[in-house]
């Protein structure tokens, strides 16, 4: 790790220690959270138009870095445990933690951009799916269902309710349209942390898990797959892929319990929460 990648290592340094609590949070936290989640959306409104055949996921990596440095804020993921860039890149069989790299992205690929913001010490975190040139069926079905399987964990969330209804409703819709989900990754909780409690599982069984209290914040990111649900790490430590090599995608978004239902902090303000974008 060179010096700036020590210099954003100590200042994403978590503030608040990890004790396992699950943490309920005020109005004006709210307010900080809403604030991190706009910007984390924006800066994946931006790359919107860049995702073309031919652009570089590392020229993708530097736009996002100054957009988020230009707006005050942090790139959460630069130096965090060692890591040397600001958002992960996975495409076509790449799961998650996907590495911007040199190789130019082809016709035809789909690639998820997650990335995370710190503002005012506050985490917006959130993914995308991007379509590359013109995309082939099963990789628009496969697209269609992870978003919809978000979505459709995300209307689970209330007071009263639990975790496992957010996961049993994924799961599903997800095994519905004959596609696996990943069992190795997780939604987590968030907010002056990156990653707390609780967990966030996208399977599982209605009515059970941690109840659903006002004031808990984390993500929701399912990575649904065409194959089998089977992943494994790559030797960067990082990059995690389908063993089956067959497609995979995922969507993600940092949200809110509120008295009444859930409030979702990363929502696109120009509207481009799922492709076509353009």
């Amino acid at each position: 790790m060179n010096q700036t990648d020590t210099q954003y290592s100590d200042a994403n340094a978590d503030v608040i220690s990890r004790d396992g609590s699950i943490k309920l949070h005020s109005a004006t936290d709210f307010d900080g959270m809403r604030k991190a989640g706009k910007l984390a959306a924006q800066c994946l409104d931006l790359l919107v138009p860049m995702v073309q055949v031919g652009v570089t996921t590392e020229a993708l990596d530097n736009t996002a870095r100054e957009f988020i440095l230009d707006n005050g804020a942090l790139p959460a993921c630069l130096g965090y445990r060692g890591y040397k860039h600001t958002i992960c890149t996975s495409v076509n069989h790449v799961v998650c933690h996907g590495i911007p790299a040199s190789k130019p992205l082809k016709n035809g690929d789909i690639v998820n951009i997650d990335v995370t913001v710190i503002v005012d010490g506050w985490h917006g975190d959130t993914s995308r799916m991007y379509p590359v040139g013109k995309i082939n069926r099963k990789a628009e079905r496969l697209i269609n269902i992870t978003y919809d399987s978000l979505m459709l964990g995300i209307a689970q969330i209330k007071p009263g309710n639990t975790t496992g209804d957010i996961g049993a409703a994924i799961q599903e819709f997800a095994q519905g349209e004959r596609c696996s989900i990943v069992q190795d990754f997780c939604g987590h909780g968030l907010g002056r942390l990156f990653h707390d409690a609780p967990n966030i599982l996208h399977f599982g069984t209605k009515g059970q898990g941690e109840v659903l209290r006002e004031g808990m914040f984390f993500t929701v990111e399912p990575m649904i797959n065409l194959g089998r649900p089977d992943c494994k790490v790559l030797s960067d430590g990082w990059t995690a892929v389908t063993r089956d090599k067959k497609l995979t995608a995922q969507f993600e978004h940092s949200l809110g319990v509120t008295a009444t239902g859930v409030e979702i902090f990363t929502k696109s303000p120009a509207g481009l929460d799922k492709p076509p974008y353009l």
